[in-house]
C-alpha cells in the first residue's frame, strides 16, 4: 500500500488535481460575492467629512488698527482621498485666516482662506466671506468708580466711599467704542451683612451710557477694592440723675464725673433721636464725701457705649440734726430749707455756638465742633437748677483781635449768676479768612 501511495504521489497528473484543489479552497477563503464594494478599499476613492468650529485667525497692523466683524470660528467641509482626508481631521496642520494686512479704515468685504491642506482635498469655508470694519486703534486713561452694594451693611454700620487701587485703568479700543464709554466700574460682590473694612479684587467694566458692555482691552483687568466699614457713632453728654432721700443733716454740694461725655453707637434713626445718657447717683446712702463707680445707662436701641462706667465725686456738707423730738410741724419748714440748699447738676444739650467780635474784613468757620453745637453742665441749687431751661444761657467764642489762620478759643457760657456752667468741651478750633473783595 505505501509503494502505491508513494507511485501516486510522484505521478504529475495527482498533483496538478490536489493544486487545483487547494486553490479553489483559498478562493472561496477570500472572495465573498455579497461582500459589497464599498467596503473594499479602493485607492483613489473619495470620502466627505464636516469639520466645525474652526478658529479664524486674521492678519492686520494691531498696532494701529482694530478689527470687528471677522468670525471666530467656521465651519469646513472637505472631500477627498481619505487617506489624505483623515490626517487632516485628526491633525489639522492647516490654517483658516483673513488677511488684512493692505486693508484701510473702513468696512469691506474679504474672503475667508485655507492654507496649508493638501491639494487633493476640496474645501468649502462657512461663511466664505466677511463683512469686517478697520478702526482705528486708540489707547484713553480712565478713572475707576469703585462700588458695592450699601444695603449689605450690618446694622449700625456705614461705610465711606469704596476706594480702588489703582483708580486708573488704560482702556484700548476702536476710537468709535472709546468715545462711547460713559462708566468704568469695579463692582465688589459681597454676602452680608458687613461689619469691618474689606478688600477684595474686583474685575473692571467698560460700559455705555446704556450700561451695555464694550468690546475693549483694559489693563490692569482686575484691582483692589477697599470699603471702609465703621460703626455709626455720636458724642452726647452724661447727666446725673440723683436718686433717693439724703439723710438728716447730709447736704450735698457737688457730684463731679471724671468724664463728662459719652460715645455712643447705633442706627442712625435711634443716634438721631438720642441727646444724652445718664448716670444714676444713690444718694440715700451718703454720709461722708464719697467716690462712686457708676454705670453709663443707654436708651433702648442703642447698641454700645464708650466708656461703659464713670467715677463720681461726690462732695458733701455734715450738719448736726435738730433736736430729735421737735414736732412734725417743726421739721418740715426744716425738709423745705433742706431741699433749698440741696445741689444738682443738669446738662442742656445742642446749644448753638455764636461767634463775636469778629472783624468785618474776615470770614469765620468753625471746624471743630464741625456741628457748631455743643451741650453745658449746669450745677446750683436745686430749686435754681430746676427752674432753668436752654434759653437762659448763650454759647460763644470770643474773635477779637484774631486774625487770619487757625485759632482754638475758649468756649464762654453766659447764663445765670446763682448757678455754675461749665460747656463739654473747654475749647473750639475755628478758621478766619480774608472775606474776598466784591
Amino acid at each position: 500500500m505505501d509503494k502505491f501511495i508513494d507511485k501516486l504521489v510522484d505521478t504529475r497528473w495527482f498533483m496538478k488535481v490536489v493544486a487545483l484543489i487547494l486553490a479553489l479552497f483559498l478562493f472561496d477563503s477570500v472572495y465573498d460575492a455579497d461582500k459589497e464594494l464599498k467596503d473594499v478599499n479602493v485607492p483613489g476613492q473619495k470620502d466627505t467629512e464636516i469639520i466645525a468650529d474652526v478658529p479664524v485667525k486674521s492678519y492686520y497692523d494691531t498696532e494701529n488698527l482694530v478689527v470687528t466683524g471677522i468670525p471666530e470660528t467656521v465651519d469646513l467641509t472637505i472631500t477627498g482621498p481619505k487617506s489624505h482626508l483623515q490626517p487632516a481631521k485628526t491633525q489639522r496642520n492647516f490654517e483658516v485666516y483673513v488677511d488684512l494686512s493692505d486693508a484701510e479704515v473702513g468696512t469691506e468685504k474679504v474672503e475667508i482662506k485655507i492654507r496649508d491642506i493638501s491639494d487633493k482635498l476640496n474645501v468649502t469655508i462657512d461663511p466664505q466671506y466677511a463683512d469686517v470694519t478697520i478702526h482705528e486703534k486708540v489707547t484713553q486713561e480712565f478713572r475707576v468708580d469703585a462700588e458695592f452694594n450699601k444695603n449689605l451693611l450690618g446694622e449700625g454700620y456705614t461705610s465711606e466711599a469704596a476706594i480702588a487701587e489703582p483708580n486708573t485703568v488704560k482702556v484700548t479700543g476702536a476710537r468709535e467704542v472709546i468715545d462711547r464709554i460713559s462708566f468704568v466700574k469695579a463692582t465688589l460682590d459681597l454676602k452680608g451683612p458687613i461689619t469691618e473694612t474689606i478688600t477684595e479684587e474686583a474685575t473692571v467694566r467698560v460700559l455705555d451710557r446704556e450700561m451695555n458692555k464694550l468690546d475693549v482691552i483694559v489693563e490692569p483687568q482686575v484691582i483692589q477694592v477697599t470699603v471702609p466699614v465703621q460703626q455709626l457713632s455720636k458724642t452726647v453728654p452724661i447727666t446725673i440723675v440723683r436718686k433717693g432721700n439724703l439723710q438728716n443733716g447730709v447736704t450735698i454740694n457737688s457730684i463731679e464725673l471724671d468724664v463728662k461725655e459719652a460715645v455712643i453707637t447705633g442706627s442712625e434713626d435711634v443716634l438721631n433721636e438720642t441727646e444724652s445718657v445718664r448716670v444714676e447717683v444713690d444718694v440715700s446712702r451718703i454720709q461722708e464725701d464719697t467716690a462712686l463707680t457708676v454705670p453709663v445707662i443707654i436708651p433702648d436701641g442703642i447698641s454700645g457705649v464708650d466708656p461703659k462706667t464713670v467715677k463720681a465725686n461726690i462732695d458733701v456738707s455734715i450738719t448736726e440734726d435738730a433736736e430729735e423730738e421737735e414736732t412734725a410741724e417743726e421739721q418740715e419748714p426744716a425738709e423745705q430749707t433742706q431741699g433749698q440748699t440741696t445741689e444738682e447738676t443738669k446738662t442742656f444739650s445742642n446749644l448753638p455756638i455764636n461767634l463775636v467780635g469778629l472783624s468785618e474784613e474776615f470770614d469765620a468757620v468753625l471746624k471743630n465742633p464741625a456741628s457748631g453745637r455743643t451741650s453745658i453742665t449746669v450745677s446750683g441749687k436745686s430749686s435754681v437748677v430746676q427752674e432753668l431751661s436752654a434759653k437762659d444761657f448763650s454759647v460763644y467764642l470770643d474773635l477779637a483781635d484774631l486774625g487770619e489762620g487757625d485759632h482754638e478759643v475758649n468756649i464762654n457760657v453766659d447764663g445765670p449768676a446763682e448757678v455754675d456752667s461749665k460747656p463739654a468741651a473747654g475749647k473750639a478750633l475755628i478758621s478766619i479768612t480774608q472775606k474776598e473783595e466784591a
